[in-house]
């Protein structure tokens, strides 16, 4: 190939390449990782980890037992 194709067309690549990035069009890597992390924090404040569900979800049957214990003495009773 022929670099003067390359330079006699260069202005208008380099325009072309400063219009997709100031048009949002071209993701840098600063941008990429500054919404990764965005990302994460949106997950983290909205989600939980399968340890924390896996202990409310512990309690929540410890509290039903103890639950349906009180409800079984109460009926008994009477």
């Amino acid at each position: 190939m022929d670099n003067s194709i390359f330079i006699q067309y260069a202005p208008v690549i380099i325009v072309v390449f400063i219009f997709l990035i100031q048009q949002r069009l071209v993701v840098t890597p600063e941008m990429l990782e500054k919404k990764h992390r965005e990302i994460l924090n949106d997950v983290e404040n909205r989600f939980t980890t399968k340890e924390a569900s896996a202990n409310f979800e512990q309690k929540l049957d410890d509290m039903q037992g103890k639950i349906d214990k009180i409800y079984d003495k109460i009926i008994g009773n009477k």
